[in-house]
């Protein structure tokens, strides 16, 4: 009986599919008028550059992940002053202030590399082509 029920309920999907593309009613777009369909308003339409998708969001992970470290480093200095003199609370705590200073110095150098590379890269594929064009013009 189910076999029935899905070979039937194919059939009409496939029916279905049939009338609205013989109606017109579905139309394929290309890949470029389906990236713009899906797009928002107000949207960065670039990948990269100064405004571009990738930079967002890796300089919001990398915000996320600075506040982390502060919070970590509160919690360690917290854990370090109510320690009360235990040796093994005392090195969990230092451990804890010093893997969240790490942390944030791995998370300014992040952000710093990030922003160059993205700053170093042209915005545009018309950038791109006048950037080669340079190059073969000072190469001769």
């Amino acid at each position: 009986m189910k076999k029935i029920f899905r070979i039937a309920l194919s059939i009409l999907l496939v029916g279905i599919m049939a009338i609205l593309l013989a109606s017109g009613s579905v139309s394929a777009l290309t890949l470029r008028e389906g990236a713009e369909a899906a797009r928002c308003d107000g949207c960065p339409a670039d990948l990269f550059g100064d405004t571009g998708v990738f930079k967002q969001v890796t300089n919001t992970i990398l915000y996320i992940v600075g506040i982390i470290a502060v919070i970590m480093l509160i919690i360690g200095g917290i854990r370090y002053v109510i320690s009360g003199g235990d040796s093994k609370k005392v090195t969990d705590a230092k451990n804890t202030v010093l893997y969240a200073i790490i942390g944030l110095v791995i998370a300014f150098l992040a952000f710093a590399i990030v922003n160059f590379v993205i700053s170093a890269l042209p915005n545009s594929a018309n950038e791109a082509e006048e950037t080669a064009i340079l190059i073969k013009s000072a190469n001769g």
